[in-house]
């Protein structure tokens, strides 16, 4: 269950903290007080996005912190593959949102978005107004059949799938031969030469990097020739504008001033490095087609991994794969033949297994419709009809091949029509009070939030919500927002939810109610405004049948 919510920074909460209880937790407020920043900040917490301005002015970064208890052997599951551990069953999510990122942490330890919201859909169930919305879809309606009926549906679901999928990737390898007798030349003649082109290059394993290492080599070795041969012609003797030629042209025209110590000197050490050039140029070994050979099989070894893979190993491996395809094509009709029985095997034991699907789920559908209207009519519905219709999918799905619609009737005389265009908001979310009821010993997600779930109700319909909300909460864990006294009297923990001005700053906090202050509470949620000896007479009065129902109805 959720022990601990710690908020800083969002909204209008400064800073809050509250330590939720076992049972009906139920948290109250006057409108605009922040009931729903509480619930907003729990879905940032678990991954939902949330603008960067709900950091509160003036902050640079908030902070969202739940921690869990939990015995679910499927959380623990699931922590163990993230490579995390909960001690003693302790699981701490938190989200640290700033201006640019937000980063998001379980058990200390830095995680991503799709891993929060992988756990949190094992450890609690955020109900709202979205959720009573998507009560009217199809595919939510038998996901709720499905539940219903537990493991015996599971098991057969997992089968179907299976089947399906094996169905679908023979189908789709079926579908590749769907070609005419030109198109199955063209396309042997093109993996022919794609084959024979691969095949002539006679390619070694680990051929390119010797090669591209020998000609890193011999293109050092050429560059340093060219340089080599460059300088001696600058320096040497025989052309016209050398250092050698320019030097000796010097001497001869000193000598007869007088002969030129230091210039001889140049010229000796001139013919001195040139020797040394000649002599190095002489044993530098290179051999232009050697080179050439080199760069030309690199060229055709680099086209290659150009038009069919990056390595040597991917070429090799689609060389392989073109000639599985080729041979296809050059026994076509046995292997279309073998695919086609292939998939004729395969439909008949997924039509098995869908039928078998259908099968529990009909069975099932009979005690949940039973449940249902008994589950509604607990709730105010006194004249409903429900049933759970069945038809045949056009084709197969991952989901088997029933197609299910919930109907509905609310009033005597009126005939029975899908949910959709039957009920209102209000009705809605009692109809999913109902279900989540039915379903609570079924689930195994220890905590639920309902928020909204008393939207377009009051009177005795109220005091029935109240009693299932009750109900639901000795097997889980409850946190419910509500502005409605006959849900909040049920409370086994109450808490207020207050906005006030402190120091000129606008701020929301949380905090629990004693036993005298919840029927405060209940006083000003029954009256309003002015809060008279005779209103807190009838708070304490509702709040002592709470929990003598409680007592004796629920227990």
């Amino acid at each position: 269950m959720l022990t601990n919510l710690h908020v800083k920074n969002l909204a209008l909460i400064d800073e809050a903290e509250v330590e939720f209880g076992p049972g009906l937790n139920i948290l109250t407020g006057e409108t605009g007080a922040g009931k729903s920043i509480l619930i907003g900040s729990i879905n940032a917490a678990l991954g939902k996005k949330i603008s960067r301005e709900m950091i509160r002015t003036g902050e640079t970064s908030a902070l969202v912190e739940l921690v869990f208890e939990t015995e679910n052997p499927h959380v623990l599951e699931l922590l163990k593959e993230m490579d995390l551990e909960a001690e003693e069953g302790q699981v701490i999510i938190s989200r640290k949102i700033t201006g640019s990122r937000s980063v998001c942490r379980i058990n200390g330890e830095a995680c991503n978005i799709s891993q929060v919201k992988a756990l949190a859909s094992l450890l609690l169930d955020i109900h709202g107004q979205h959720e009573h919305q998507s009560l009217l879809y199809p595919d939510r309606q038998i996901a709720i059949l499905d539940a219903f009926a537990g493991t015996e549906a599971a098991t057969a679901k997992g089968e179907v799938r299976a089947l399906y999928q094996e169905w679908k990737n023979v189908r789709k390898e079926l579908s590749a031969y769907e070609l005419d007798e030109e198109a199955r030349k063209r396309e042997a003649a093109f993996l022919t030469f794609e084959i024979n082109e691969i095949d002539q290059a006679e390619l070694k394993e680990g051929e390119d990097e010797a090669l591209e290492t020998a000609y890193r080599k011999m293109g050092h070795a050429k560059k340093i020739a060219e340089s080599l041969q460059t300088v001696y012609a600058i320096t040497g003797y025989g052309a016209e504008n050398s250092a050698g030629e320019q030097v000796g042209r010097a001497i001869r025209e000193l000598q007869q001033a007088g002969p030129s110590q230091t210039l001889s000197d140049i010229d000796g050490l001139l013919n001195d490095f040139n020797r040394e050039i000649s002599a190095y140029l002489s044993e530098l070994t290179f051999s232009e087609e050697e080179y050439y050979e080199t760069e030309k099989r690199l060229d055709e070894i680099n086209r290659l991994k150009a038009k069919y893979g990056k390595t040597m190993e991917e070429i090799t491996a689609y060389r392989e794969e073109q000639q599985k395809k080729l041979e296809k094509l050059e026994n076509f009709e046995s292997c279309r033949a073998a695919l086609q029985e292939q998939l004729q095997k395969t439909e008949q034991k997924l039509d098995a297994a869908a039928h078998n699907l259908s099968k529990i789920r009909r069975n099932y559908a009979k005690r949940l419709e039973t449940q249902i209207i008994e589950g509604l009519r607990d709730l105010n519905f006194l004249h409903v009809a429900f049933e759970i219709s069945f038809e045949k999918t056009k084709s197969y799905t991952e989901n088997g091949t029933d197609a299910v619609e919930f109907l509905i009737s609310t009033n005597p005389g009126e005939a029975i029509r899908p949910l959709a265009k039957v009920v209102s908001g209000g009705e809605l979310s009692r109809i999913m009070l109902a279900i989540k009821t039915i379903l609570a010993d079924r689930d195994e997600t220890e905590t639920l939030i309902f928020d909204e779930i008393d939207t377009g109700i009051s009177g005795r319909t109220a005091q029935k919500v109240s009693e299932k909300m009750a109900q639901i909460g000795q097997r889980h864990q409850v946190i419910c927002i509500t502005h409605l006294p006959q849900i909040a009297a049920m409370a086994d923990s109450h808490f207020e939810i207050e906005k006030n001005v402190e120091e000129n700053e606008t701020v929301t906090s949380i905090h629990p109610l004693s036993e005298e202050d919840s029927v405060r509470e209940l006083a000003r949620m029954l009256g309003g405004a002015k809060i008279t000896d005779s209103v807190l007479a009838n708070a304490s009065e509702m709040k002592e049948l709470a929990q003598v129902q409680k007592s004796a109805r629920l227990k």
